[in-house]
């Protein structure tokens, strides 16, 4: 639960000493409690208040990684149930299934496949970020060497899946270098789980069919040393695991209850056979509240909706994704090409941006600094208005690149023609067409 700045005042030396770089001990703890500063400020608090405060502004949900070779996946550390009331922090980890059935080409394949795997969306590289190794077998030997075969191939995160501890163990030895998530801890295996968690440094999945089932494994993992936990609320279908992952996230949340403190993962294929219905599972998991999930193959066509709705579910709604001002030269402009102007809200650039190029016409696009909003957002905010639009125009430079004095806006701010022609004395300003799509056709028949 959050501790509020006179809890925390009351901990602190009270000496005033402004060591911390605060006028006051209250004054620091206020700001300590806005987690805007550190405790390891404060020269002068004592030991023991500094472990009443760690424990009571540890995170409601543990940040728990998996690693290797440079990637990793983080999962918790988030404080809200609405990204409207803050923001989401960790972006869910995607992971594809292999199977240790398959033959070892074919893991290598999928491996490979998986980790090559990057498709551009508005100017953002989107990827999956990891694989799951799942011992269908039961053979510890064919484990290993999957896990192998995927740690070679792929290079990516790994999570390991199987319920014996003997086969856990021989993927484990192969994982050397990594941090790998074990999958799963139940109350018939959890001490010798507990063990090979302890033994690799390495976060454990906690399996059960009740959450309190979950709270008491939970509590029995910690007391034996095990503190990076994963939790699988095991209700597989729609209706059940939105209930229950919600329930988690709102334990934590709101009850502070630490015992399910934790991030979650989800395998959509376990509720839905068909490919389509995993799919739309999947991004029910993804919405509400998997940490991981972790699905049956790699499909390129259901993988990238997943990967779209993730980045759009993840992106603080407070600063929306945007480009860098400035100019940007399409299809090798010349000193008689076209001058258009826009904001900086990557979809719009990029929607202007691809209609421009594909249509062959050389052309300069400038792009205005407009706090990441689309046209008439900022317009209508005052983002995007002639003042703006002229400093744009005039500090870019593009004057220098070009041998008329021609601009288009969008048609939407046709409104502003007036207000430009006076803040840009000696250029034309003209008015371009309302929608993306139909600049093709405007700069082959009006400019």
């Amino acid at each position: 639960m959050a501790i509020s700045g006179l809890d925390i005042y009351k901990l602190l030396p009270k000496t005033n000493c402004k060591e911390c770089g605060f006028p006051t001990c209250l004054a620091f703890a206020m700001k300590l409690a806005a987690k805007q500063a550190d405790l390891s400020a404060c020269p002068y608090v004592s030991e023991e208040s500094k472990s009443k405060l760690s424990a009571a502004s540890a995170p409601p949900i543990r940040l728990v990684t998996i690693a290797a070779d440079g990637h990793k996946i983080e999962a918790g550390n988030e404080t809200v149930l609405f990204r409207h009331e803050k923001t989401f922090y960790h972006p869910t980890g995607l992971l594809v299934r292999i199977q240790d059935s398959l033959p070892a080409e074919q893991v290598a394949a999928t491996a490979k496949a998986v980790a090559d795997y990057k498709v551009d969306y508005v100017g953002i590289s989107l990827h999956l970020d990891g694989l799951a190794v799942e011992a269908t077998s039961g053979d510890a030997s064919k484990f290993a060497a999957a896990v192998a075969a995927a740690r070679q191939a792929g290079s990516l995160p790994l999570v390991l899946i199987s319920e014996d501890p003997l086969v856990m163990a021989a993927g484990l030895a192969k994982t050397t270098g990594a941090t790998p998530l074990i999958c799963a801890a139940t109350a018939a295996n959890w001490e010798a789980m507990a063990k090979l968690a302890k033994e690799h440094k390495a976060p454990l999945v906690v399996r059960a069919d009740t959450i309190s089932g979950l709270a008491e494994l939970t509590e029995k993992l910690v007391a034996a040393g095990v503190e990076d936990l994963v939790l699988d609320p095991v209700a597989r279908g729609f209706n059940g695991s939105l209930a229950v992952l919600t329930q988690v996230r709102r334990l934590a949340l709101k009850k502070g209850v630490r015992a399910v403190g934790y991030p979650t993962v989800a395998f959509p294929y376990l509720g839905q056979s068909d490919p389509c219905m995993e799919t739309i599972l999947a991004a029910q998991q993804i919405a509400k509240y998997a940490g991981f999930v972790v699905l049956s193959r790699f499909g390129p066509a259901e993988i990238y909706p997943l990967l779209v709705l993730r980045q759009n579910i993840f992106t603080d709604p407070q600063k929306p994704i945007q480009v860098e001002p400035g100019i940007y030269p399409i299809n090798k402009p010349g000193v008689d090409s076209p001058v258009l102007i826009t904001t900086n809200f990557s979809i719009t650039y990029f929607a202007v941006a691809n209609e421009v190029e594909s249509s062959g016409q050389p052309a300069w696009l400038l792009v205005a600094d407009a706090e990441g909003m689309s046209v008439l957002t900022a317009w209508a905010a005052g983002k995007f208005d002639a003042d703006r639009i002229a400093k744009t125009v005039k500090n870019t430079g593009i004057a220098d690149k070009v041998s008329h004095r021609k601009v288009l806006i969008p048609g939407h701010v046709a409104v502003l023609m007036g207000e430009l022609e006076e803040e840009l004395p000696g250029w034309e300003i003209k008015v371009g067409p309302r929608e993306a799509v139909d600049l093709p056709r405007y700069l082959k028949t009006n400019w």
